[in-house]
Protein backbone atom coordinates (compact mmCIF):
# COMPACT_ATOMS: atom_id res chain seq x y z
CA UNK A 1 0.00 0.00 0.00
CA UNK A 2 3.04 2.50 1.07
CA UNK A 3 4.53 1.96 -2.55
CA UNK A 4 0.98 2.70 -4.42
CA UNK A 5 0.88 5.44 -2.40
CA UNK A 6 4.29 6.82 -3.47
CA UNK A 7 3.27 5.96 -7.12
CA UNK A 8 0.45 7.93 -6.78
CA UNK A 9 2.62 10.57 -5.39
CA UNK A 10 5.34 10.54 -7.78
CA UNK A 11 2.78 10.95 -10.44
CA UNK A 12 0.83 13.95 -9.18
CA UNK A 13 4.25 15.58 -8.49
CA UNK A 14 5.37 15.23 -12.38
CA UNK A 15 2.15 16.57 -13.20
CA UNK A 16 2.34 19.89 -11.08
CA UNK A 17 6.20 20.37 -11.54
CA UNK A 18 8.39 23.70 -10.98
CA UNK A 19 7.98 25.66 -14.13
CA UNK A 20 6.71 29.33 -14.69
CA UNK A 21 4.21 27.89 -17.25
CA UNK A 22 2.18 25.03 -15.82
CA UNK A 23 1.52 23.03 -18.23
CA UNK A 24 -2.22 20.43 -17.75
CA UNK A 25 -0.41 17.92 -19.47
CA UNK A 26 3.48 17.97 -19.06
CA UNK A 27 5.92 15.32 -21.55
CA UNK A 28 7.81 12.61 -19.88
CA UNK A 29 9.91 10.04 -20.75
CA UNK A 30 10.26 6.48 -19.35
CA UNK A 31 12.31 3.54 -19.57
CA UNK A 32 13.10 0.26 -17.20
CA UNK A 33 16.10 0.23 -15.88
CA UNK A 34 16.33 -4.24 -15.03
CA UNK A 35 19.24 -4.54 -13.35
CA UNK A 36 18.79 -1.09 -11.11
CA UNK A 37 21.05 2.10 -10.52
CA UNK A 38 23.62 1.37 -7.14
CA UNK A 39 24.65 5.09 -8.05
CA UNK A 40 24.11 8.42 -9.27
CA UNK A 41 27.95 9.55 -8.32
CA UNK A 42 29.30 9.50 -12.03
CA UNK A 43 32.58 8.15 -10.26
CA UNK A 44 30.94 4.67 -9.86
CA UNK A 45 29.54 4.87 -13.12
CA UNK A 46 30.93 1.32 -14.28
CA UNK A 47 27.19 -0.46 -14.87
CA UNK A 48 25.12 0.23 -18.20
CA UNK A 49 22.13 1.19 -16.15
CA UNK A 50 24.12 3.36 -13.84
CA UNK A 51 25.96 4.93 -17.07
CA UNK A 52 22.48 5.60 -18.79
CA UNK A 53 21.30 8.13 -15.93
CA UNK A 54 24.19 9.39 -14.83
CA UNK A 55 24.75 11.51 -18.38
CA UNK A 56 21.27 12.87 -17.82
CA UNK A 57 22.55 14.39 -14.80
CA UNK A 58 25.89 15.06 -15.35
CA UNK A 59 28.23 16.40 -18.22
CA UNK A 60 32.03 17.24 -18.62
CA UNK A 61 34.92 18.77 -20.38
CA UNK A 62 33.76 16.77 -24.12
CA UNK A 63 31.02 14.83 -25.12
CA UNK A 64 30.90 12.04 -28.06
CA UNK A 65 28.57 12.90 -31.32
CA UNK A 66 27.14 10.19 -33.40
CA UNK A 67 30.09 8.87 -35.29
CA UNK A 68 31.47 9.21 -31.36
CA UNK A 69 34.14 11.85 -32.40
CA UNK A 70 34.75 13.91 -29.11
CA UNK A 71 32.76 17.78 -29.49
CA UNK A 72 32.25 20.18 -27.28
CA UNK A 73 30.59 20.21 -23.63
CA UNK A 74 31.09 22.29 -20.61
CA UNK A 75 34.88 23.08 -22.67
CA UNK A 76 34.46 25.05 -25.68
CA UNK A 77 37.42 24.32 -27.25
CA UNK A 78 41.17 23.26 -26.40
CA UNK A 79 44.59 22.65 -27.88
CA UNK A 80 47.31 19.99 -27.39
CA UNK A 81 50.23 20.85 -27.10
CA UNK A 82 53.28 19.52 -29.93
CA UNK A 83 54.19 16.98 -27.45
CA UNK A 84 51.18 15.22 -27.37
CA UNK A 85 51.41 15.61 -23.39
CA UNK A 86 49.15 18.65 -22.59
CA UNK A 87 45.50 19.26 -22.88
CA UNK A 88 44.60 22.83 -22.48
CA UNK A 89 40.38 23.15 -22.50
CA UNK A 90 38.52 26.63 -22.38
CA UNK A 91 35.47 26.38 -20.48
CA UNK A 92 32.01 28.43 -21.58
CA UNK A 93 31.04 31.01 -19.54
CA UNK A 94 27.45 30.71 -17.79
CA UNK A 95 26.95 27.07 -16.89
CA UNK A 96 25.96 26.39 -13.61
CA UNK A 97 25.55 23.58 -11.58
CA UNK A 98 21.65 22.43 -10.38
CA UNK A 99 20.53 24.87 -7.76
CA UNK A 100 20.79 22.55 -4.38
CA UNK A 101 21.02 23.51 -0.93
CA UNK A 102 24.36 22.93 -0.41
CA UNK A 103 25.26 26.32 -2.20
CA UNK A 104 24.81 29.63 -0.25
CA UNK A 105 22.96 31.50 -3.36
CA UNK A 106 20.85 28.41 -4.51
CA UNK A 107 23.19 27.46 -7.97
CA UNK A 108 26.77 28.27 -8.58
CA UNK A 109 28.98 28.50 -12.23
CA UNK A 110 31.43 25.89 -12.74
CA UNK A 111 34.78 26.69 -12.90
CA UNK A 112 38.30 24.81 -13.74
CA UNK A 113 38.78 24.33 -9.98
CA UNK A 114 35.72 21.90 -10.19
CA UNK A 115 37.13 19.89 -13.05
CA UNK A 116 40.73 19.97 -11.07
CA UNK A 117 38.48 18.41 -7.79
CA UNK A 118 36.69 16.13 -9.70
CA UNK A 119 39.54 14.18 -11.51
CA UNK A 120 41.39 14.45 -8.21
CA UNK A 121 38.69 13.19 -6.39
CA UNK A 122 38.44 10.13 -9.10
CA UNK A 123 41.80 8.81 -8.72
CA UNK A 124 41.93 9.24 -4.94
CA UNK A 125 42.38 6.14 -2.95
CA UNK A 126 40.01 6.97 -0.31
CA UNK A 127 36.74 7.36 -3.20
CA UNK A 128 37.65 3.95 -4.24
CA UNK A 129 36.22 5.17 -8.05
CA UNK A 130 36.13 2.15 -10.20
CA UNK A 131 37.42 5.06 -12.90
CA UNK A 132 40.50 5.80 -11.61
CA UNK A 133 42.24 3.61 -13.98
CA UNK A 134 41.21 6.00 -17.29
CA UNK A 135 43.83 8.12 -15.16
CA UNK A 136 46.36 6.05 -13.38
CA UNK A 137 50.04 5.89 -15.01
CA UNK A 138 48.92 8.30 -17.61
CA UNK A 139 48.93 11.66 -15.69
CA UNK A 140 52.53 13.15 -14.63
CA UNK A 141 53.34 14.86 -11.65
CA UNK A 142 51.57 18.23 -12.60
CA UNK A 143 48.29 16.46 -13.36
CA UNK A 144 45.03 18.73 -12.98
CA UNK A 145 45.63 22.56 -13.26
CA UNK A 146 43.01 24.98 -13.06
CA UNK A 147 45.26 27.71 -14.44
CA UNK A 148 42.55 30.46 -13.79
CA UNK A 149 38.49 30.31 -13.77
CA UNK A 150 38.28 29.55 -17.55
CA UNK A 151 41.08 27.77 -18.08
CA UNK A 152 41.84 23.66 -17.21
CA UNK A 153 44.84 22.02 -18.14
CA UNK A 154 45.83 18.48 -17.99
CA UNK A 155 49.55 17.15 -18.38
CA UNK A 156 49.74 13.61 -19.12
CA UNK A 157 53.62 11.14 -18.70
CA UNK A 158 53.84 10.46 -22.23
CA UNK A 159 51.55 11.03 -25.44
CA UNK A 160 48.43 8.89 -25.40
CA UNK A 161 45.93 9.24 -28.45
CA UNK A 162 42.27 8.19 -27.49
CA UNK A 163 42.94 10.48 -23.87
CA UNK A 164 40.53 12.95 -25.07
CA UNK A 165 37.85 10.69 -26.10
CA UNK A 166 38.08 8.77 -22.53
CA UNK A 167 37.04 12.32 -21.48
CA UNK A 168 33.63 11.80 -22.47
CA UNK A 169 33.39 8.79 -20.18
CA UNK A 170 30.48 9.01 -17.46
CA UNK A 171 33.61 9.04 -15.05
CA UNK A 172 34.47 12.62 -16.09
CA UNK A 173 31.08 14.31 -15.26
CA UNK A 174 32.09 17.20 -13.05
CA UNK A 175 30.97 17.35 -9.14
CA UNK A 176 30.65 20.39 -7.47
CA UNK A 177 32.85 20.30 -3.88
CA UNK A 178 30.05 21.37 -1.78
CA UNK A 179 27.61 18.97 -2.52
CA UNK A 180 30.46 15.80 -1.77
CA UNK A 181 30.97 17.66 1.85
CA UNK A 182 27.29 18.59 2.58
CA UNK A 183 26.01 14.87 1.43
CA UNK A 184 29.72 12.56 1.95
CA UNK A 185 28.70 9.27 0.88
CA UNK A 186 24.79 9.59 0.53
CA UNK A 187 25.89 12.11 -3.05
CA UNK A 188 25.12 8.88 -4.81
CA UNK A 189 21.55 9.40 -4.19
CA UNK A 190 21.42 13.23 -3.91
CA UNK A 191 23.20 14.35 -7.24
CA UNK A 192 24.38 17.92 -8.25
CA UNK A 193 25.50 18.06 -11.54
CA UNK A 194 25.40 20.57 -14.51
CA UNK A 195 23.34 18.09 -16.91
CA UNK A 196 20.26 18.15 -19.19
CA UNK A 197 17.96 16.74 -15.91
CA UNK A 198 18.14 17.35 -12.25
CA UNK A 199 17.54 14.72 -9.60
CA UNK A 200 14.00 14.56 -7.99
CA UNK A 201 13.36 11.76 -6.22
CA UNK A 202 14.11 8.40 -6.18
CA UNK A 203 12.19 5.41 -4.15
CA UNK A 204 14.16 2.49 -4.03
CA UNK A 205 13.08 -0.68 -5.96
CA UNK A 206 10.06 1.48 -7.77
CA UNK A 207 11.33 4.35 -9.74
CA UNK A 208 13.74 7.34 -10.28
CA UNK A 209 12.21 10.51 -11.18
CA UNK A 210 14.74 13.45 -12.85
CA UNK A 211 13.09 16.92 -13.64
CA UNK A 212 14.11 19.18 -16.85
CA UNK A 213 17.04 21.29 -15.85
CA UNK A 214 15.70 24.98 -16.73
CA UNK A 215 19.18 26.18 -16.99
CA UNK A 216 21.09 24.12 -18.86
CA UNK A 217 24.14 25.67 -21.20
CA UNK A 218 23.03 24.13 -24.75
CA UNK A 219 20.21 24.86 -26.96
CA UNK A 220 18.96 23.21 -30.08
CA UNK A 221 17.47 25.30 -33.10
CA UNK A 222 17.35 28.46 -30.52
CA UNK A 223 15.32 26.62 -28.20
CA UNK A 224 17.26 25.52 -24.70
CA UNK A 225 17.62 22.11 -24.06
CA UNK A 226 15.75 19.51 -23.14
CA UNK A 227 12.67 19.22 -24.86
CA UNK A 228 10.71 17.00 -22.02
CA UNK A 229 9.86 18.15 -18.92
CA UNK A 230 10.99 15.08 -16.79
CA UNK A 231 12.37 11.42 -17.01
CA UNK A 232 10.71 8.75 -15.08
CA UNK A 233 12.96 5.30 -14.76
CA UNK A 234 11.24 2.42 -13.62
CA UNK A 235 13.24 -0.74 -11.97
CA UNK A 236 11.06 -4.23 -13.18
CA UNK A 237 13.92 -6.90 -12.90
CA UNK A 238 11.85 -9.24 -15.20
CA UNK A 239 12.13 -8.48 -19.36
CA UNK A 240 9.62 -9.88 -19.58
CA UNK A 241 7.08 -8.58 -17.57
CA UNK A 242 8.79 -5.40 -18.67
CA UNK A 243 8.34 -5.63 -22.58
CA UNK A 244 4.44 -6.18 -21.48
CA UNK A 245 4.38 -2.57 -19.48
CA UNK A 246 5.97 -1.44 -23.02
CA UNK A 247 3.92 -3.05 -25.38
CA UNK A 248 0.74 -1.51 -23.05
CA UNK A 249 2.23 1.82 -23.59
CA UNK A 250 3.53 2.46 -20.31
CA UNK A 251 6.81 2.86 -21.27
CA UNK A 252 8.44 4.34 -24.23
CA UNK A 253 12.00 2.72 -24.89
CA UNK A 254 12.28 -1.13 -24.68
CA UNK A 255 16.30 -1.52 -25.01
CA UNK A 256 17.54 -5.23 -25.68
CA UNK A 257 16.21 -8.80 -26.61
CA UNK A 258 16.89 -11.89 -24.98
CA UNK A 259 15.94 -15.74 -25.51
CA UNK A 260 12.74 -15.38 -24.06
CA UNK A 261 11.41 -11.90 -25.40
CA UNK A 262 13.36 -12.10 -28.66
CA UNK A 263 10.01 -14.39 -30.38
CA UNK A 264 7.61 -11.59 -28.82
CA UNK A 265 9.00 -8.97 -30.56
CA UNK A 266 11.05 -10.11 -33.69
CA UNK A 267 10.45 -12.15 -37.04
CA UNK A 268 12.43 -15.05 -38.08
CA UNK A 269 14.40 -12.77 -40.27
CA UNK A 270 14.76 -9.88 -37.36
CA UNK A 271 12.34 -7.96 -38.74
CA UNK A 272 9.38 -6.11 -36.35
CA UNK A 273 5.94 -8.53 -36.24
CA UNK A 274 3.11 -6.76 -37.75
CA UNK A 275 1.12 -6.31 -35.18
CA UNK A 276 3.42 -4.22 -33.43
CA UNK A 277 4.16 -1.71 -36.06
CA UNK A 278 1.27 1.18 -35.83
CA UNK A 279 2.67 2.13 -32.74
CA UNK A 280 6.21 0.89 -32.24
CA UNK A 281 9.35 1.56 -34.21
CA UNK A 282 12.24 -0.64 -34.42
CA UNK A 283 16.03 0.39 -34.09
CA UNK A 284 18.83 -1.76 -34.78
CA UNK A 285 21.70 -0.45 -35.10
CA UNK A 286 25.94 -1.94 -34.72
CA UNK A 287 26.58 -1.93 -30.63
CA UNK A 288 30.37 -1.95 -30.51
CA UNK A 289 30.22 -5.14 -28.07
CA UNK A 290 32.41 -8.04 -28.98
CA UNK A 291 30.65 -11.23 -27.56
CA UNK A 292 33.17 -13.79 -27.45
CA UNK A 293 34.27 -16.87 -25.74
CA UNK A 294 37.84 -16.23 -23.54
CA UNK A 295 40.34 -19.38 -22.54
CA UNK A 296 42.55 -19.29 -20.30
CA UNK A 297 45.73 -19.86 -21.79
CA UNK A 298 48.44 -20.81 -19.25
CA UNK A 299 46.35 -23.55 -17.08
CA UNK A 300 48.73 -25.11 -14.68
CA UNK A 301 48.30 -28.83 -15.61
CA UNK A 302 50.90 -29.28 -18.18
CA UNK A 303 48.17 -31.42 -20.02
CA UNK A 304 45.34 -29.32 -19.98
CA UNK A 305 44.10 -29.32 -23.39
CA UNK A 306 43.55 -25.12 -23.79
CA UNK A 307 47.88 -24.96 -23.65
CA UNK A 308 47.52 -26.48 -27.42
CA UNK A 309 47.14 -23.62 -29.73
CA UNK A 310 45.89 -26.34 -32.10
CA UNK A 311 42.86 -27.45 -29.73
CA UNK A 312 42.15 -23.49 -29.25
CA UNK A 313 41.84 -23.31 -33.58
CA UNK A 314 39.53 -26.42 -33.49
CA UNK A 315 37.23 -25.11 -31.26
CA UNK A 316 36.89 -21.33 -33.87
CA UNK A 317 36.83 -23.99 -36.78
CA UNK A 318 33.69 -26.02 -35.36
CA UNK A 319 31.22 -23.07 -34.93
CA UNK A 320 28.75 -22.06 -37.47
CA UNK A 321 28.30 -18.31 -36.33
CA UNK A 322 25.90 -17.25 -39.00
CA UNK A 323 23.47 -20.49 -38.11
CA UNK A 324 23.76 -18.90 -34.71
CA UNK A 325 23.04 -15.83 -35.29
CA UNK A 326 19.94 -16.80 -37.35
CA UNK A 327 18.67 -19.52 -35.59
CA UNK A 328 19.40 -18.00 -32.02
CA UNK A 329 18.78 -14.03 -32.40
CA UNK A 330 16.69 -13.88 -34.91
CA UNK A 331 19.58 -12.32 -37.08
CA UNK A 332 20.50 -9.89 -34.77
CA UNK A 333 24.44 -9.54 -34.64
CA UNK A 334 26.90 -9.56 -37.15
CA UNK A 335 28.34 -13.14 -37.48
CA UNK A 336 32.41 -12.79 -36.54
CA UNK A 337 34.32 -12.46 -39.56
CA UNK A 338 37.57 -11.25 -38.64
CA UNK A 339 39.34 -10.34 -34.49
CA UNK A 340 38.55 -9.17 -31.62
CA UNK A 341 38.04 -5.41 -32.65
CA UNK A 342 34.30 -5.19 -33.55
CA UNK A 343 32.86 -3.92 -37.25
CA UNK A 344 32.94 0.09 -37.21
CA UNK A 345 36.07 0.22 -35.39
CA UNK A 346 39.33 1.30 -37.29
CA UNK A 347 41.66 -1.32 -36.84
CA UNK A 348 38.75 -4.17 -37.23
CA UNK A 349 40.20 -7.21 -39.03
CA UNK A 350 38.04 -9.05 -41.94
CA UNK A 351 39.78 -11.10 -43.77
CA UNK A 352 39.32 -14.75 -44.48
CA UNK A 353 43.34 -15.88 -44.46
CA UNK A 354 43.06 -14.24 -40.69
CA UNK A 355 39.63 -14.92 -39.53
CA UNK A 356 38.06 -18.11 -38.97
CA UNK A 357 34.61 -19.26 -41.08
CA UNK A 358 33.26 -22.42 -39.76
CA UNK A 359 34.79 -25.50 -41.26
CA UNK A 360 34.19 -28.71 -39.77
CA UNK A 361 36.94 -30.63 -41.48
CA UNK A 362 39.14 -27.95 -40.50
CA UNK A 363 38.11 -28.28 -37.22
CA UNK A 364 38.87 -31.69 -37.07
CA UNK A 365 42.23 -31.35 -38.54
CA UNK A 366 43.26 -28.93 -36.21
CA UNK A 367 41.85 -31.19 -33.36
CA UNK A 368 43.96 -34.07 -34.68
CA UNK A 369 47.52 -32.02 -34.25
CA UNK A 370 46.75 -31.03 -31.02
CA UNK A 371 47.20 -33.79 -28.04
CA UNK A 372 43.22 -33.36 -26.98
CA UNK A 373 42.96 -37.29 -28.69
CA UNK A 374 45.27 -38.87 -26.21
CA UNK A 375 43.65 -37.50 -22.94
CA UNK A 376 39.97 -36.30 -24.49
CA UNK A 377 38.54 -34.86 -21.09
CA UNK A 378 35.36 -33.38 -21.07
CA UNK A 379 35.62 -29.32 -20.90
CA UNK A 380 33.40 -26.60 -19.22
CA UNK A 381 32.07 -23.65 -20.59
CA UNK A 382 30.44 -21.21 -18.07
CA UNK A 383 28.43 -18.49 -18.60
CA UNK A 384 25.26 -16.92 -17.32
CA UNK A 385 21.29 -18.21 -17.67
CA UNK A 386 20.70 -15.41 -20.38
CA UNK A 387 23.66 -17.06 -23.01
CA UNK A 388 22.30 -20.75 -21.87
CA UNK A 389 20.82 -21.41 -25.18
CA UNK A 390 23.90 -20.05 -26.68
CA UNK A 391 26.39 -22.62 -25.21
CA UNK A 392 24.13 -25.27 -25.85
CA UNK A 393 24.07 -24.19 -29.01
CA UNK A 394 28.50 -24.38 -29.24
CA UNK A 395 28.30 -27.44 -27.15
CA UNK A 396 26.18 -29.68 -29.65
CA UNK A 397 28.71 -27.96 -32.36
CA UNK A 398 32.14 -29.27 -30.76
CA UNK A 399 30.29 -33.05 -29.72
CA UNK A 400 30.10 -33.26 -33.77
CA UNK A 401 33.95 -32.94 -34.12
CA UNK A 402 34.70 -35.05 -30.51
CA UNK A 403 34.65 -32.61 -28.35
CA UNK A 404 32.94 -33.55 -25.04
CA UNK A 405 31.88 -30.08 -23.43
CA UNK A 406 29.65 -29.88 -20.34
CA UNK A 407 28.36 -26.38 -19.51
CA UNK A 408 28.44 -24.79 -15.53
CA UNK A 409 25.78 -21.82 -15.19
CA UNK A 410 26.55 -18.92 -12.86
CA UNK A 411 25.24 -16.10 -11.30
CA UNK A 412 26.23 -12.95 -13.26
CA UNK A 413 28.40 -11.81 -10.25
CA UNK A 414 29.96 -14.65 -9.65
CA UNK A 415 30.77 -15.48 -13.13
CA UNK A 416 32.82 -12.03 -13.18
CA UNK A 417 34.20 -12.79 -9.32
CA UNK A 418 35.52 -16.15 -11.19
CA UNK A 419 37.11 -15.04 -14.17
CA UNK A 420 38.70 -11.73 -12.11
CA UNK A 421 40.36 -14.40 -10.14
CA UNK A 422 41.42 -17.13 -13.06
CA UNK A 423 39.36 -20.02 -11.66
CA UNK A 424 37.17 -20.10 -15.57
CA UNK A 425 39.27 -21.94 -18.12
CA UNK A 426 36.85 -21.77 -20.68
CA UNK A 427 33.75 -18.98 -20.53
CA UNK A 428 31.49 -16.72 -22.51
CA UNK A 429 32.46 -13.33 -21.94
CA UNK A 430 31.65 -9.65 -24.31
CA UNK A 431 33.51 -6.90 -24.43
CA UNK A 432 31.71 -3.29 -25.09
CA UNK A 433 33.78 -0.30 -25.67
CA UNK A 434 34.37 2.36 -23.20
CA UNK A 435 35.78 5.20 -25.11
CA UNK A 436 36.19 5.04 -29.04
CA UNK A 437 39.62 4.24 -29.79
CA UNK A 438 40.48 0.26 -30.43
CA UNK A 439 43.41 0.69 -27.81
CA UNK A 440 40.50 -0.15 -25.54
CA UNK A 441 40.12 -3.89 -26.97
CA UNK A 442 43.08 -4.88 -27.72
CA UNK A 443 44.38 -3.61 -23.91
CA UNK A 444 42.36 -6.97 -22.70
CA UNK A 445 45.55 -9.27 -24.56
CA UNK A 446 48.49 -7.34 -23.07
CA UNK A 447 50.52 -9.10 -20.42
CA UNK A 448 50.46 -6.27 -18.52
CA UNK A 449 47.31 -6.71 -17.79
CA UNK A 450 46.79 -9.76 -16.67
CA UNK A 451 43.57 -10.14 -14.51
CA UNK A 452 42.74 -9.32 -11.70
CA UNK A 453 44.93 -5.98 -11.87
CA UNK A 454 43.51 -5.91 -15.50
CA UNK A 455 41.57 -6.87 -18.60
CA UNK A 456 43.18 -9.73 -19.47
CA UNK A 457 41.40 -12.51 -18.36
CA UNK A 458 42.87 -14.91 -20.85
CA UNK A 459 46.73 -14.88 -19.63
CA UNK A 460 47.44 -14.16 -23.00
CA UNK A 461 51.08 -13.30 -23.66
CA UNK A 462 53.18 -12.82 -26.46
CA UNK A 463 56.63 -10.47 -26.70
CA UNK A 464 55.46 -9.03 -30.28
CA UNK A 465 52.21 -8.44 -29.24
CA UNK A 466 52.92 -6.06 -26.16
CA UNK A 467 55.67 -4.56 -28.19
CA UNK A 468 53.62 -3.04 -30.53
CA UNK A 469 50.59 -2.48 -27.99
CA UNK A 470 53.79 -0.06 -25.95
CA UNK A 471 54.32 1.36 -29.25
CA UNK A 472 50.83 2.19 -30.48
CA UNK A 473 50.33 3.88 -26.97
CA UNK A 474 52.54 6.78 -28.07
CA UNK A 475 52.15 7.02 -31.85
CA UNK A 476 51.00 10.07 -32.92
CA UNK A 477 50.38 9.36 -36.78
CA UNK A 478 46.56 7.88 -37.08
CA UNK A 479 46.97 5.85 -39.78
CA UNK A 480 50.13 4.05 -38.43
CA UNK A 481 48.50 3.81 -34.99
CA UNK A 482 45.47 1.95 -37.03
CA UNK A 483 47.83 -0.38 -38.91
CA UNK A 484 49.44 -1.56 -35.39
CA UNK A 485 45.95 -2.67 -33.98
CA UNK A 486 45.58 -4.32 -37.15
CA UNK A 487 48.38 -6.31 -37.04
CA UNK A 488 48.31 -6.77 -32.97
CA UNK A 489 44.47 -7.76 -33.84
CA UNK A 490 46.06 -10.48 -36.51
CA UNK A 491 48.46 -12.17 -33.69
CA UNK A 492 45.25 -12.81 -31.63
CA UNK A 493 43.72 -14.31 -34.16
CA UNK A 494 46.52 -16.54 -34.92
CA UNK A 495 47.10 -17.58 -31.23
CA UNK A 496 43.14 -18.07 -30.51
CA UNK A 497 43.21 -17.39 -26.84
CA UNK A 498 39.40 -16.33 -27.74
CA UNK A 499 36.67 -17.56 -30.20
CA UNK A 500 35.32 -14.12 -31.40
CA UNK A 501 31.51 -15.36 -31.91
CA UNK A 502 29.83 -12.12 -33.11
CA UNK A 503 29.78 -8.32 -32.87
CA UNK A 504 26.81 -7.40 -31.44
CA UNK A 505 23.96 -5.00 -32.52
CA UNK A 506 21.79 -2.56 -30.22
CA UNK A 507 18.00 -3.45 -30.43
CA UNK A 508 15.44 -0.71 -29.26
CA UNK A 509 11.84 -0.53 -29.88
CA UNK A 510 10.42 3.23 -29.33
CA UNK A 511 6.94 4.48 -29.34
CA UNK A 512 6.05 6.38 -31.89
CA UNK A 513 4.83 9.41 -30.23
CA UNK A 514 8.76 9.44 -29.47
CA UNK A 515 11.14 11.26 -31.47
CA UNK A 516 14.23 13.05 -31.40
CA UNK A 517 15.93 9.92 -29.71
CA UNK A 518 19.02 8.93 -31.83
CA UNK A 519 20.54 5.48 -31.61
CA UNK A 520 24.75 5.33 -30.93
CA UNK A 521 27.38 2.49 -31.77
CA UNK A 522 27.54 2.87 -27.29
CA UNK A 523 23.38 2.40 -26.91
CA UNK A 524 23.68 4.97 -24.49
CA UNK A 525 20.43 7.23 -24.69
CA UNK A 526 21.09 10.85 -25.08
CA UNK A 527 17.77 12.15 -24.06
CA UNK A 528 18.11 15.65 -24.32
CA UNK A 529 16.92 15.93 -27.99
CA UNK A 530 13.94 13.86 -27.19
CA UNK A 531 10.36 15.38 -27.87
CA UNK A 532 7.37 13.36 -27.38
CA UNK A 533 3.78 13.95 -29.45
CA UNK A 534 0.78 14.54 -26.96
CA UNK A 535 -1.74 13.73 -29.02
Amino acid sequence: MNRILVLIHIGMLLISCNSSNIQEARSVFSYNSENGITSLDPAFASSQDNIWAVNQVFSGLVQLDNQLRPQPAIAKHWKIDSSGKIYTFTLRKGVYFHENRCFTSGAREVTAADFAYSFNRIIDPLTASPGAWIFNDKIDENGFRAVNDSTFEISLNQPFAPFLGMLAMPYCGVVPKEAIETYGKAFSQNPVGTGPFKYFIWEKDVNLVLHKNPNYFEFDQGERLPHVDAVSISFIANKQMALLQFLDQKLDLFNGITSTTKDIILNDDGSLQDKLRSYISLEKKSFLNTEYLAIQVDSISANAPWNNVHFRRSINYAIDRQAMIRHLRNGVGNPADGGFIPVGLQGHVSNPEYGYTYNKQLAITELELSTYRDNPIPIVVSTTKDYLDLCIYIQKQLSEIGINCEINVLPSSELKEQKRNGNLAFFRASWIMDYPDAENYLSCFYSKNFAPNGPNYTHYANEAYDALYEHSLIETDDSTRISMYAEMDRLILTDAPIVVLFYDQSIRLLNKRVSGLVNNPLNIPNLKYVRIDKD
